[in-house]
């Protein structure tokens, strides 16, 4: 038999294309239902969409949605949470340069992330995480760990924790004013003269001197 024939498939054997290294029909299927719940949640939003209309859109049933991201909540993570996002990157980039640069680079690394499609991601996330309990203990989880966490530990200044919530408390401010209000002329300006406004601020943050007195409550 030529090598090029693929041999017939046999009961319980997975079928030629799987074996060939094409992408199952599932794969398929997931990749559908992610790119209608992008759509979705753009131009519905997040309380607005459901997994019905999700399935509809994507051309499936709706236990399939299920099958794959079990709950609406599970979707919007796997469609924009942070999948397409590489902390550790982000991270490499704020810490790749002087100390003194650190504030700059960080608002520059983070605002130039969500500009590459016009805030469109924010306008989704922002909403969900207000809305949803699960989804407000889950951001700063994300953030402590793999974002801001690795930022001030690296530095090795003294309570960390703080610091990274006042960083966190600035960039969440310019992620809300920027894309879900728009407020002008912030709205406007580029990632280079945001980082140059107020990187000195997340600088001061991150390395500066706190008041002594400050100490966050033991958990």
């Amino acid at each position: 038999m030529p090598d090029d024939v693929p041999p017939a498939d046999l009961p319980g054997s997975p079928p030629a294309e799987a074996r060939r290294g094409r992408r199952p029909a599932g794969q398929d299927a997931r990749a559908e239902i992610l790119g209608a719940a992008r759509t979705e949640f753009v131009e519905r939003g997040y309380e607005a969409a459901s997994l019905r209309s999700v399935a509809r859109r994507a051309g499936v049933d709706p236990g399939t949605v299920r099958h794959w991201f079990g709950d609406k909540q599970r979707l919007l993570t796997a469609t924009v949470g942070l999948g397409d996002v590489d902390p550790a990157a982000v991270v490499r980039a704020v810490l790749d340069g002087p100390p003194e640069g650190l504030g700059e680079r960080l608002v520059r690394a983070v605002v130039g992330l969500w500009d590459t499609d016009y805030g469109d991601t924010v306008r989704i996330v922002l909403p969900a995480v207000l809305a949803d309990p699960e989804l407000r203990a889950l951001m700063p989880q994300f953030l402590g760990a793999e974002l801001l966490g690795p930022i001030v530990g690296r530095l090795g200044a003294d309570r960390p924790t703080l610091r990274a919530a006042l960083v966190a408390s600035q960039l969440a401010g310019v992620l809300l004013t920027r894309y879900l209000v728009r407020l002008e002329p912030l709205a406007a300006l580029t990632a280079d003269d945001l980082a140059a406004l107020l990187g000195p601020t997340l600088q001061r943050y991150l390395t500066g001197d706190l008041p002594p007195g400050v100490v966050p409550p033991a958990r």
